[in-house]
């Protein structure tokens, strides 16, 4: 009897052991599921950002074209290209006429 006790208590461990690793493989098979959805989430995401990275791009190079700046400056702040007489090249630290 004692014999057949100690193998009952054996078989009922193994079958609890095997119940639970059952268990924890489903549980980490959700999870994996769950980040593997989320990380696709993100993916999409980064998708998303790097074509609005990529407009913006074009848009900053678009505003800051050399025409477009000189065409505002003219408009907005009155500026003018100044006479020859006015200019000055300077060499070495001195004006040069």
């Amino acid at each position: 009897m004692k014999k057949e006790s100690i193998e009952l208590v054996g078989v009922l461990a193994l079958a609890a052991a095997v119940v639970a690793s059952g268990i924890w493989i489903v549980d980490v098979e959700h999870r994996s599921r769950q980040l593997f959805v989320a990380a696709e989430v993100e993916a999409r995401e980064l998708d998303r950002l790097q074509v609005d990275w990529g407009r913006l791009q074009i848009e900053q190079s678009t505003w800051a074209t050399h025409s477009r700046i000189e065409t505002l400056a003219r408009q907005r702040l009155k500026l003018t290209e100044p006479d020859d007489d006015a200019l000055a090249v300077i060499v070495d630290g001195e004006p040069q006429r």
